[in-house]
């Protein structure tokens, strides 16, 4: 079937409905339920998009099976003009959200199609995984399914040690294999988007390498997210039934992050992609590249998330007169700069391009990751900052809405107004600007970007050992080796 619709994305939610817990209670259907529904209309906006005449060739490829349109994040790219094709599809869909939904579907899409880019990577487990990782890629983009996953294990303690240390009580385990199948039980976090996704899949992280003998703690597969047996226990809701004007961000883009119990879920054998060997499941970022594609999509993104953040910035002077002052136009051109630097950190990953020794053309992951790391622990923490320096009293003397038509509004109207805008405008602003920089929506947005690669200390040990550093020493060293001379 061609690519879906947004009413086809809820009718499948309702069709299939999955056990989800929020705040106590049962949620009946996701598609209704008051913290759940803006986030599941902000998603089937993004399928409509792919029938709009205007971007329709923009968004979809023909079909390798049928011809019909798909979405383009489903593309194995071959070559440099796929991944840039790939880029403006993706920009597309972030900026639906301003670069607030982190998990759009497109982000597991590039996972699997790079996976199945490298399927002979899972023939060196078993034979008929590489033929499983096929089947679903087709399945996904003929289907057009919203994925969500789930990739770290609970623990009951954490250590320094680089490898996690798991306990059967509370990990993801495989408790027994039969003829059709596996089955497994445990937890695993964090799955955004999981209780209003398609499907779940579940596959080992690269900051959290497993030990030689966590055997039964090592697979990769996928399943329908009401595969019974499967509970999504979800965190407090950041949609506080606001309206668009109070809560513009929240209102929207409320993706739901939540924990995966699994209570002996079956998973058919044509639903398995790797079982049982740690040495594939730790290296199969490395080993299929999808690290540098789910980085080129996390980048694009960052980049949109940015250029958001800029333009409210300098929205935000123009309403408030500021931008004569110094230090104002200091902090916009910070904001200038670090939106140039994940530019070229994405553009030089497109350049620097090659294709891996599967033939799919890979972006440059050590670009994609500088880019990522800086956005997560500086760029995004100093954008929001900026937001609330630039803002000072406005983000907080601030009327409702509802303050426009009552007794008051006409003090609203005359003393809120600046000499740019009148006060609607100016309040409808600064809502926004409250919700991207103080708001409980904002505070998990930095958490979320913080976080979101994985532990960064780790991450960071890891770049060290692994990085090649010889080079630069090498130069150092011939330096000090200069004859006076020489000089």
């Amino acid at each position: 079937m061609p690519a879906r619709t947004g009413a086809e994305y809820i009718k499948g939610l309702q069709e299939h409905p999955r056990e989800v817990w929020i705040d106590g209670e049962r949620v009946k259907d996701v598609t209704t339920h008051p913290a759940l529904k803006n986030g599941v209309k902000s998603v089937a906006a993004l399928y409509d998009m792919q029938h709009d005449p205007v971007l329709r060739e923009e968004m979809t490829f023909a079909s390798p099976s049928t011809g019909d349109p798909v979405g383009l994040s489903y593309l194995v790219p071959r070559t440099m003009e796929d991944l840039e094709r790939r880029r403006r599809m993706m920009t597309r869909w972030a900026w639906a959200s301003c670069g607030m939904m982190g998990r759009s579907p497109d982000f597991l899409n590039t996972i699997f199609s790079s996976w199945a880019g490298a399927s002979g990577y899972f023939a060196q487990d078993r034979p008929e995984f590489e033929k499983n990782v096929l089947n679903y890629h087709e399945f996904l983009r003929e289907n057009d399914v919203a994925l969500t996953h789930a990739l770290v294990n609970l623990q009951r303690r954490r250590t320094s040690n680089p490898t996690d240390t798991l306990s059967e009580e509370v990990a993801l385990t495989l408790v027994k294999e039969t003829d059709a199948g596996i089955v497994v039980k445990g937890s695993r976090v964090l799955a955004t988007l999981g209780p209003i996704s398609d499907e779940i899949a579940i596959y080992p992280v690269a900051s959290h390498r497993l030990a030689g003998d966590d055997g039964r703690q090592s697979f990769s597969f996928s399943i329908p997210c009401d595969t019974p047996g499967v509970k999504f226990l979800c965190r407090e809701s950041f949609d506080l039934g606001r309206s668009h004007f109070n809560h513009p961000l929240g209102s929207r883009f409320e993706e739901m992050d939540s924990v995966v119990f699994f209570d002996n879920v079956f998973v058919p054998w044509e639903r398995v992609f790797l079982l049982g060997n740690v040495e594939l499941c730790n290296g199969y970022a490395q080993g299929t590249n999808s690290d540098a594609h789910t980085g080129h999509q996390v980048l694009t993104r960052c980049l949109v998330k940015a250029e958001f953040m800029l333009g409210l910035a300098d929205l935000i002077v123009d309403t408030l007169g500021s931008g004569t002052i110094p230090h104002v136009q200091e902090q916009v051109a910070e904001l200038i700069t670090q939106r140039d630097t994940l530019w070229a950190c994405l553009r030089a990953a497109e350049a620097d391009a090659t294709p891996n020794r599967w033939g799919v053309m890979s972006p440059a992951l050590p670009a994609l990751r500088a880019g990522r790391t800086i956005f997560g622990r500086s760029i995004y923490p100093r954008m929001v900052e900026i937001i609330q320096l630039l803002g000072t009293s406005s983000l907080m003397a601030l009327p409702a809405e509802a303050d426009f038509d009552t007794d008051i509004a006409a003090e609203v109207d005359q003393y809120m107004a600046t000499d740019t805008a009148n006060a609607w405008d100016r309040a409808k602003l600064f809502h926004l600007a409250w919700d991207a920089s103080c708001s409980a929506f904002s505070g998990r947005q930095v958490l979320y970007e913080r976080m979101f690669g994985g532990n960064p200390v780790r991450n960071s040990l890891a770049l060290y050992t692994n990085y090649d550093k010889e080079p630069f020493k090498q130069k150092v060293r011939a330096f000090l080796d200069l004859e006076d001379s020489k000089l």
